[in-house]
């Protein structure tokens, strides 16, 4: 059903049902843009300035546009430079209770979060639908002078001291209608607060210098870059705490895989394998967030199998997700690919709008 709607919001359904219903997700983009407009407002004037430096990194629309690479990236530089900072997160679709054993970390904070955190190991990751009272807590426990919103601009309540929006280049606004007509989760007008833009996916063939103009007229002032996702590396998806040693990134150029994947857009995990050298002879996409069974994977080895694959290939958010000890005895090797987000244009330019924030 979600994929059913997905699909009229981004104008792939036929027929007359289809036109229907588009008609009716319609009026309810209409509607829902009233409520984003007034709740737009309202926080607006109670906004709340937190004790510390707030950088919120968002998206404007639904799907994977690289936000939390991103987040990562600014985490990073952050704590090279000397800072101490959070990253603050609602954990998507997590589990309140902890799942069965492997999945502790990801059940209670979500994978994205929890992949920042094992990522990130000495910056904090705090799970909170509660924002203020995560950064709060942040500032308490940890002495952090920064937090980082990662998908924070719908958090219009909070005051935030930079505003980084990330564009996917390869859909920047879908039909340029709102949910659940379209992919916007607020007003395309909306982007003449953020200071910063972020372009993703550069390097997937889309041209961004038309996205640039419509940033331009909507938001002179603000500062757009450009990025890629770079692959750093493979590790073998196992048991053992100590197998995420990085190997060659070449090291499946020439193999036949098959690929697994449940993020934003799977399609974009595909053309980097692709790019590596690697031969796709099976994909098997899923849902974001998707939570793998012993079923999904038996289903898949016999698949692979069947087609003479011996060698499974998926991302590292999919991985937080597979718990290797559901795996069969002597399953396939599955290697996970490890990407970092790089700033192609003005890098240097990019970090010094974050160290403008500490000069004031």
């Amino acid at each position: 059903m979600r994929g059913y709607f997905y699909r009229l919001a981004t104008d792939r359904g036929r027929g007359f049902v289809a036109g229907f219903m588009r008609c009716i997700l319609l009026l309810l983009s209409f509607l829902y843009g009233l409520t984003v407009m007034a709740l737009l407002f309202i926080c607006r004037l109670t906004a709340r300035r937190l004790p510390c430096k707030v950088i919120s990194v968002g998206n404007i629309t639904l799907g994977g546009t690289g936000k939390t690479s991103l987040v990562e990236l600014i985490a990073r530089y952050l704590r090279d430079s000397g800072h101490k900072a959070a990253i603050i997160s609602r954990g998507y679709k997590r589990k309140m209770r902890d799942g069965e054993p492997g999945f502790i970390g990801y059940g209670t904070m979500g994978d994205e979060p929890y992949m920042l955190s094992v990522n990130l190991k000495d910056v904090p990751v705090l799970v909170d639908p509660d924002r203020v009272r995560a950064a709060n807590r942040a500032v308490r426990e940890y002495g952090v002078d920064t937090v980082i919103l990662d998908d924070g601009l719908q958090q219009w309540r909070i005051k935030k001291d930079l505003e980084i929006v990330t564009i996917d280049t390869t859909n920047p606004f879908g039909n340029r209608r709102l949910l659940p007509r379209g992919i916007l989760r607020q007003p395309i007008s909306s982007l003449a607060q953020a200071q910063v833009f972020v372009l993703t996916k550069t390097d997937l063939g889309a041209r961004s210098d038309w996205i640039k103009i419509i940033l331009n007229r909507i938001n002179p002032k603000g500062l757009v870059f450009e990025s890629v996702h770079m692959p750093v590396g493979f590790y073998e998806l196992s048991d053992s705490s100590d197998s995420e040693e990085l190997l060659d990134i070449n090291i499946l150029r020439g193999k036949r895989v098959t690929t697994i994947c449940g993020i934003g857009d799977p399609a974009s995990f595909d053309n980097l394998i692709r790019n590596l050298g690697i031969n796709i002879g099976l994909s098997f996409t899923f849902p974001d967030h998707y939570h793998y069974t012993r079923k999904d994977l038996g289903d898949i080895i016999a698949q692979s199998r069947k087609n003479n694959i011996e060698t499974l290939v998926t991302t590292q958010k999919d991985a937080i997700r597979i718990n290797p000890q559901i795996l069969q005895y002597k399953s396939p090797a599955i290697f996970v690919l490890r990407i970092k987000l790089k700033i192609v244009n003005d890098e240097e330019g990019f970090y010094s709008r974050l160290r403008k924030l500490y000069s004031a």
